[in-house]
């Protein structure tokens, strides 16, 4: 349609001035079509002032200094362009946008020194003179207890508590962690078992209870009872506990079990539901780790199988073992004891173990109480920043390894959580190179773990001769791992008594042992109340540890394809020459190892459960993380772990 059909309805009327663009350049003539302007931006103005006819643009550079702060950057995070470094502006040489870093060895708390007074730490004598056939014993069982057990003499608190047992006494026994108070009810249970007339049938059921507080024990003690039973094959033994099929444990019971090893709940659980469970023939219960099952909640489910047992049979024989002597045992033995002997080692007490007395320790006593140490165990601590408290673990772990002959390690953590993820990170870090430790030497065994799981961990970590475990409380209590030769404990335990039952898995029966609690500067206190209950801790220093990573074993790194790497390799970035603590300067070890670690390529994870490793170019220069020439660009050495990157803690730092 074409413009001369267009009808027009113009008015000439004046146009006031305050519709006036300013910007018009050009004079408008009535009756012409004028085309459409662009619109200006106008300041904003008083009512009493009278605009101006004609307002003359802002200068370029003022105009694009207020339009930036309208508009919105497209870059999320712009990098600056200094950094500042121990309070001074320091500009990057090259222009480019410098990096904020976060330093492992700058900016930390200073390390406490540590007050360790004079303690006078108790100590057991472990073994003793006395043989086992100088007992009234079978001489099958004294046979097989040197062949089969390799113990020809018995420990201190056998030599107490084995004739009070074969005497028919109640025994109250409280001696240090691997002093062998399994066999100490073991030989005379099979001892009085064995000599029962008429013979004991399996369909009787059980004659001997043994409560035990985690399913670990509950299979250490029944392999001991079972290698004690082997001259006396008509006596059954038998295992109660979670996480194993009831309908089978149910058909055990059936058949008949003559000494019932078990949990306290799952004992519980089948009291109540199971008909043909019964203990009419009872005559033994025995309840090993008395403090640790009633700290585990057990004290409800204990005191139920008791009142089970008293409604079936009246007269029995009652045993407690434990290495801490706690209010709730003290209040257990007065449930369940008659008239008990008590036993106890150490040496400001040993009078008290010869006569025999009954336990008589308050609640204040008890929580002020003294605790006996193995005489080789050497303990030590370690103070550490934060930041530096990962580096330090992973560091002694690497030393004892590749320094030193392969140890055989347990690492206790306080919550299942932190086992998996540092399971993860040190599987996937310490495993590369020529560092000759492979994932499979990392083992994990916690609460939330399957049963079958657990099961084959355990029997694989106590027959290995070298490997780490990591661990929560559920393997600090009982167990009999041999040939453990360091425990460390990353973090402070709730209690004293915890701190004994966790370094307890080492140094036992005389062997040779050390143990490593880590701890951050507020936690220094700690070692204060381990010196009120006479537990003498030695100082270890944090640059001790990590000097190891100076050596040169620990600066060469196999690549995947065969050839090496060193720190004098010309792709690999500068390195920094000195690191910074809060007290003392000493040569950068963990930057340095972890430039020679970055030749390595990452670990590949499933990306299902785990970050992105890298990230693209484009992301990576928007961020500032350009690649250095010749090297990997920090980005994409980034190892990544569940829900936190490695490379956030881990990664190496540019220059």
């Amino acid at each position: 349609m074409g413009d001369e059909n267009l009808i027009l309805n113009i008015t000439q009327a004046p146009v006031p001035n305050s519709f006036q663009r300013g910007n018009n350049k050009s004079h408008k003539h009535p009756g012409k079509w004028q085309p459409k302007s662009k619109a200006v931006k106008r300041k904003c103005q008083e009512p009493s002032e009278e605009p101006s006819p004609k307002r003359r643009l802002p200068p370029p550079h003022q105009k694009k200094q207020r339009n930036a702060v309208d508009e919105k950057p497209y870059k999320k995070h712009e990098a600056p362009s200094e950094k500042i470094l121990d309070g001074k502006k320091e500009e990057n040489p090259k222009g480019r946008p410098a990096v904020k870093t976060s330093s492992l060895f700058k900016n930390n708390p200073e390390v406490p020194d540590i007050d360790r007074p004079a303690v006078k730490q108790l100590k057991e004598k472990v073994f003793s003179a006395d043989s086992f056939s100088d007992l009234d014993l079978h001489p099958h069982l004294v046979a097989t207890i040197k062949t089969v057990m390799n113990m020809p003499n018995m420990t201190s608190v056998q030599k107490l508590t084995i004739p009070a047992l074969l005497a028919g006494r109640d025994v109250l026994v409280r001696s240090q962690t691997g002093s062998g108070k399994t066999m100490a009810y073991g030989v005379p249970l099979v001892q009085a078992l064995q000599g029962v007339t008429p013979k004991i049938q399996r369909s009787d059921g059980p004659y001997a209870l043994v409560l035990v507080p985690t399913r670990e024990l509950a299979l250490q003690s029944f392999n001991t009872i079972q290698k004690l039973l082997k001259p006396f094959t008509w006596i059954v033994p038998g295992v109660l506990m979670g996480g194993e099929k009831r309908k089978s444990e149910k058909a055990r019971l059936r058949k008949g079990i003559n000494i019932l090893i078990s949990t306290p709940g799952r004992l519980l659980d089948h009291i109540k539901s199971t008909k043909s469970i019964h203990f009419t023939r009872a005559r033994w219960l025995i309840v090993d780790e008395a403090d640790r099952i009633l700290d585990m909640g057990f004290e409800k489910d204990v005191t139920a199988i008791l009142n089970a047992l008293n409604s079936q049979c009246q007269h029995r024989q009652n045993v407690l073992l434990s290495a801490t002597l706690s209010p709730g045992v003290t209040r257990l033995a007065d449930i369940s004891l008659n008239d008990p002997f008590n036993v106890t080692i150490a040496e400001d007490n040993s009078r008290e173990a010869k006569h025999g007395g009954k336990a008589k320790e308050d609640k204040k006593d008890s929580e002020s109480s003294c605790f006996a140490m193995p005489e080789k165990l050497h303990q030590h601590a370690v103070v550490a920043p934060s930041k530096l408290k990962l580096v330090t673990l992973a560091t002694f772990i690497l030393g004892k390894w590749k320094c030193e002959r392969k140890a055989k390690m347990i690492v206790f953590f306080p919550s299942c959580e932190l086992v998996e993820f540092y399971h993860t990170l040190l599987s996937k870090v310490l495993t590369v190179g020529d560092s000759a430790m492979g994932s499979d030497d990392f083992l994990r065994l916690h609460g939330n773990m399957e049963q079958e799981e657990r099961t084959e961990v355990f029997q694989q970590f106590t027959n290995c001769q070298a490997g780490i475990l990591l661990c929560t409380d559920v393997a600090a209590r009982g167990l009999d791992l041999p040939q453990v030769t360091w425990i460390v404990q990353y973090g402070a335990p709730a209690s004293a008594a915890e701190y004994i039952h966790r370094v307890g898995r080492t140094a036992r029966l005389g062997a040779q042992g050390s143990s490593l609690l880590i701890l951050i500067p507020s936690e220094a206190a700690y070692l204060q109340t381990l010196a009120e209950h006479k537990i003498s801790v030695s100082e270890m220093k944090m640059e001790d540890i990590l000097s190891n990573l100076l050596m040169e074993d620990f600066l060469k790194i196999k690549r995947a394809g065969g050839k090496h790497c060193s720190l004098t390799s010309g792709h690999m970035p500068p390195t920094r020459k000195t690191l910074n603590t809060s007290s003392t300067s000493a040569p950068c070890t963990w930057d340095m190892w972890l430039r020679v670690s970055a030749c390595e390529t990452p670990p590949t994870t499933s990306a299902d459960n785990y970050q992105g490793a890298s990230i693209s170019k484009a992301k990576a220069n928007r961020r500032g993380l350009t690649p250095t020439k010749g090297g990997p660009s920090r980005a994409s050495r980034t190892c990544c772990v569940p829900n936190m990157p490695v490379g956030w803690f881990l990664s190496p730092r540019r220059p």
